[in-house]
């Protein structure tokens, strides 16, 4: 039903994490796109048994909602808001698994297409379609929580505006250039076409909207740990995330 937070909770997510840890609270994963965000914040909710949220996801879901409807992104505010709003999403915070559900159909591959990618930044720049989404996206990390469950939640505005009392805030950073070739090889693996250039000029359009919006623009929260990825693995800001849920109390 279109308004209402919902999460889909794997099942197979098992009741400790590899090594023996859980995480007891919310880690706020913001950024640019091709930092690594996705990559590493499945990673640590997987391996602490926690909950995964993304939600840019939802934001591409609900992108994808209004050009069904034939809006396009020179669409009027209000136009947008209405039919993004309205949209029957359904998040699926299994990290093993995770989905998002438009009108109970798997669109996850659909809202990675470049339609939506070319479009989400405008629909997302909507105050009005912000504060529904993120109203969404606080209940389902207070569904997890009063579950007894951690939650790893990534975005552009996690640790500012959506879940300004995380526990730990990390904004993941890199270059243009490195985010780009990220992107490419993303979409190569995916099937999908990857023109480098292309792909550079559409990452410094998103930055650019997305950091000069008026409406929860793309920064990082003053208590944030802001970690450059430029000449670092996965593994390695992987093992940073788990020593600093350790140093911060998050881990039972």
């Amino acid at each position: 039903m279109g308004g209402e937070a919902r999460a889909v909770v794997g099942a197979g997510i098992s009741s400790r994490g590899e090594w023996g840890m859980v995480l007891t609270g919310v880690v706020a994963m913001d950024g640019p796109s091709g930092t690594g965000k996705s990559t590493v914040s499945r990673r640590l909710a997987r391996e602490l048994s926690a909950a995964y949220l993304d939600t840019g996801a939802m934001y591409r879901a609900a992108t994808l909602a209004c050009l069904r409807a034939g809006l396009t992104a020179e669409s009027g505010p209000e136009q947008l808001a209405g039919i993004a709003i309205a949209a029957d999403l359904e998040s699926v915070t299994d990290p093993a698994a995770p989905r998002i559900l438009l009108a109970g159909t798997d669109v996850e591959s659909e809202i990675r297409d470049q339609p939506v990618t070319q479009a989400v930044s405008a629909v997302s720049a909507v105050p009005e379609v912000r504060e529904a989404l993120v109203a969404r996206q606080r209940a389902l990390i207070e569904k997890a929580l009063a579950e007894g469950r951690g939650i790893v939640v990534e975005g552009r505005d996690i640790g500012s505006v959506v879940a300004p009392d995380a526990g730990l805030k990390v904004y993941l950073t890199a270059s243009e250039e490195v985010r780009a070739a990220r992107r490419a090889r993303q979409d190569l693996k995916a099937g999908r076409r990857a023109d480098g250039a292309a792909v550079l000029a559409d990452v410094q359009r998103r930055d650019r909207l997305d950091s000069t919006r008026k409406t929860s623009p793309l920064h990082a929260a003053p208590d944030a740990l802001v970690l450059d990825t430029d000449e670092l693995s996965v593994d390695a800001v992987h093992a940073e995330l788990l020593r600093l849920v350790g140093e911060r109390g998050l881990v039972g």
